[in-house]
């Protein structure tokens, strides 16, 4: 279960991520809430996670999520580079992410 909120936690994080970019583009309240509440539920389920996971792999993989999520989302709906060589990177970071996963 520990792994499942740990997940949660990095969706929340790339979500809180969007907000921080939709933020730039949209001064309002409304991407401020989201940004908070994105990022605070992620820290909430990181938290949780680190309950039974230890500290080093959940901040890893956390992280890991958070950082090649935000650009995929940057990719995808932002308008950023989708050069080869940066997916190759991404999908080391999410490999890297999974091997954690497969030794812990």
């Amino acid at each position: 279960m520990a792994w499942t909120f740990l997940i949660l936690a990095g969706l929340f994080e790339m979500f809180g991520v969007a907000m921080i970019s939709k933020l730039h583009k949209d001064k309002s309240w409304k991407p401020v809430a989201l940004l908070i509440l994105g990022f605070g539920a992620s820290f909430l389920f990181l938290s949780i996670a680190m309950e039974s996971l230890p500290m080093g792999t959940a901040y890893a993989v956390w992280t890991g999520i958070g950082a090649s999520g935000g650009a995929i989302i940057g990719m995808l709906f932002f308008n950023e580079s989708k050069d080869w060589k940066r997916i190759l990177f991404i999908a080391m970071v999410l490999g890297a992410a999974v091997g954690l996963k497969l030794v812990s």
